[in-house]
């Protein structure tokens, strides 16, 4: 072959390549908007023939209205917030201009919270709650999977606990809190603690169990490396344990975080702590006719929460997974 058919050969493959690559690009950029059309092709299709107590099932365009006067509804309130400090500020001049020894107090704005300050609520909830069943769950996850025994000891507890609901953690975790956490002062609400260590009761055992199993599965060949090089615990946990088991760690501690947010959802409402699942039940009992529409803003903002959490927690994995060509979804 001459090197002018072999030049055109190869460009002729490198199109093919990348034409491949862009049908590739577009059907991963296609097909999740084809998806998301008829979802909601489907939802206003079916709205239409549910009629409720309080009205016709919300459809997207209803649902889309509600989200923008949230919107709204929280940039009046964050104007009152700022007009509020505003006159203490020009009440506490005026007052030290005539006193020169008098303190100046702030008082907190007391108006109510609006949609997004419950997000936040919520995300701060969860992320320490969370945070709390990590600190337990890896180090005693390890622990299980360095030591049959220690696997052993706790196995059962783990079988015990694991399929408790968060709804019957819940009434516990608030008597114990109410008759333990008792301050003048407290730094952090009783509703907030309680809904933390709720979170934290249920995101111990996906994270315990992942760990525990990715540690005792560790392959034997590096297990034989570590004792021929006679590394010492710290080293071999460092170097060799950790290692091999993120994959398996991170997939519990996802497991973990999706289940601390949809617990943490259900106990802001059974206990009616702040957050979005107060608003929710709120705006259930509220039973107005566009209550409806307002639930189902704060449905699709926690699942669109949940979801942008696990994709974090996935760049994570991939930041400190060693194997940069595994499939991680």
């Amino acid at each position: 072959m001459s090197k002018s058919a072999s030049l055109v050969t190869s460009i002729g493959l490198k199109e093919g390549n990348m034409g491949k690559v862009i049908l590739s690009n577009l059907q991963a950029l296609l097909l999740p908007v084809i998806g998301l059309l008829l979802f909601l092709a489907v939802w206003n299709g079916v709205a239409k023939t549910i009629d409720t107590s309080l009205g016709q099932f919300p459809g997207p365009a209803q649902v889309w209205t509600q989200a923008l006067t949230l919107m709204d509804e929280h940039n009046a309130q964050r104007e009152k917030a700022d007009a509020f400090y505003e006159r203490q500020e020009e009440r506490n001049a005026a007052r030290v201009a005539k006193d020169p020894d008098y303190v100046p107090k702030i008082r907190p704005f007391t108006g109510a919270p609006t949609f997004f300050d419950q997000i936040w609520t919520s995300l701060y909830t969860v992320m320490v709650g969370f945070f709390i069943a990590s600190l337990i769950a890896v180090p005693v996850g390890i622990m299980c999977g360095l030591s049959k025994s220690a696997y052993t000891a706790i196995n059962p507890l783990i079988q015990l606990f694991k399929p408790v609901s968060p709804l019957a953690w819940l009434p516990l975790v608030t008597m114990v809190v109410s008759a333990l956490y008792v301050s003048d002062d407290p730094m952090f609400s009783k509703s907030f603690v309680t809904s933390a260590f709720t979170v934290s009761l249920c995101c111990l055992w996906p994270t315990l169990i992942n760990t525990a199993v990715g540690v005792s599965n560790i392959d034997k060949d590096l297990v034989n490396v570590s004792r021929v090089l006679r590394l010492k615990p710290p080293t071999h946990l460092t170097k060799i344990v950790l290692p091999a088991s993120i994959p398996m760690i991170f997939t519990g501690l996802r497991l973990s975080l999706g289940i601390g947010w949809m617990v943490l959802i259900a106990a802001e409402m059974l206990a009616q702590n702040p957050g979005l699942g107060k608003f929710v039940w709120d705006e259930f009992q509220n039973g107005s006719s566009e209550s409806l529409a307002r639930i189902m803003v704060a449905v699709l903002t926690i699942g669109a929460i949940g979801f942008v959490l696990d994709r974090i927690m996935l760049m994570f994995q991939r930041m400190v997974s060693w194997d940069k060509n595994s499939v991680l979804r």
